[in-house]
């Protein structure tokens, strides 16, 4: 299990503009992990960071867009 205990969490930018809560901490070494600052007693997901580079080239493509 990844200790979220020193991460520094962000906001993403499109967060503010749309009124969504997505949160990501960078400073974890080999991985990212991502949560929900609205219920981050939730937990977060934790994934390396080469797939997580892949998730963002994916979404700025447009891959995702319906």
């Amino acid at each position: 299990m990844t200790d979220l205990s020193r991460a520094v969490w962000r906001k993403a930018r499109a967060s503010y503009a749309n009124g969504g809560c997505v949160e990501v901490a960078a400073n974890l070494g080999d991985v990212v992990a991502i949560r929900d600052s609205a219920r981050i007693d939730d937990g977060a997901h934790v994934v390396h960071r080469a797939q997580f580079a892949a998730l963002l080239a994916d979404i700025k493509s447009g891959r995702y867009d319906i």
